[in-house]
């Protein structure tokens, strides 16, 4: 019987803590705790704590490159030069949702948006703005009016943005698969590779 290896995380927000639990939810790992630290720098103060605890224990972070550094090894660098030896302090490029528009199958049948999504995710400068584009051309009414600001709010997002993609995230059978995804996302293909890395080092 294979003694299962559980992994504490820590990520920005609640679209990014359902990818995470379905990245390692897919390579079998446990989940020993998900701190969700709702927002950039909340993550970064508390980062040299996870670090510490990542001298004992698996970690597995995960933050947005967004548009404050060019490419991912500036952030590392300048947020985690000496990672402990179960840390894994992963970039998203450049946003979660670069990720979940990389398994673009799925995402077009789940939003209902066929032929519309951006082949290569990673490369977009806002994927959020790029998600945004897509769902406004979504065949269905209901999708629209949740992911999509209403006129004159103000918003960026619809009221369930964040529910919508957390929804697609977290359904195996109809949503996003990480290793789909990461045949168009780099970013997400160095995550899961590192990740595999550290789970067969603990095993």
């Amino acid at each position: 019987m294979t003694v299962p290896v559980f992994v504490s995380a820590a990520v920005e927000g609640p679209s990014d803590e359902a990818v995470l639990r379905r990245i390692l939810g897919a390579r079998g790992a446990e989940i020993h705790r998900v701190q969700v630290q709702n927002g950039k720098p909340n993550l970064r103060r508390a980062l040299p704590g996870y670090n510490e605890a990542a001298k004992r224990d698996p970690w597995l972070v995960l933050v947005d490159l967004d548009r404050e550094f060019d490419c991912p090894p500036l952030l590392v660098e300048e947020w985690l030069p000496k990672p402990s030896p179960h840390m894994r302090f992963r970039v998203v490029v450049r946003q979660i949702e670069s990720w979940l528009l990389a398994d673009a199958e799925r995402f077009s049948e789940f939003f209902s948006v066929r032929g519309l999504v951006p082949v290569d995710p990673d490369d977009l400068p806002d994927s959020k703005d790029a998600l945004l584009d897509v769902i406004r051309r979504s065949h269905r009414k209901a999708i629209r009016d949740d992911m999509l600001p209403r006129a004159g709010s103000g918003r960026r997002v619809g009221a369930a943005y964040t529910s919508r993609l957390i929804e697609f995230a977290s359904d195996s059978a109809r949503g996003w698969r990480p290793d789909a995804a990461a045949i168009h996302s780099p970013s997400l293909a160095r995550c899961l590779q590192r990740l595999d890395e550290l789970l067969d080092a603990q095993s």
